[in-house]
């Protein structure tokens, strides 16, 4: 093992800047839980907000497509009376 250098200060700058991520990253949590707050203070339904955030992150195509299955799926639900659910 003594023929094998570990290059402890890489190691520790690796260490230090994922540190520093994981930092950020949860001050930037909590400056989102405090814009959530802000528009929940405002009346607006944070549950809506969540979901338009996703959605905008969806392809459109694929968004387009699933709605277009979920509309598809409801309507054939409307369809069955519920003797022939309880059968199927």
């Amino acid at each position: 093992m003594s023929d094998i250098t570990i290059p402890g200060g890489k190691i520790r700058s690796f260490v230090e800047r994922i540190e520093n991520l994981d930092s950020e990253m949860q001050e930037l949590s909590e400056q989102k839980k405090e814009v959530f707050a802000e528009a929940k203070g405002e009346g607006f339904d944070v549950k809506i907000l969540k979901e338009i955030i996703k959605l905008r992150k969806e392809d459109k195509n694929e968004r387009d497509e699933r709605e277009s299955l979920l509309d598809l799926y409801m309507r054939a639900m409307e369809t069955v009376s519920p003797e022939q659910a309880k059968a199927a």
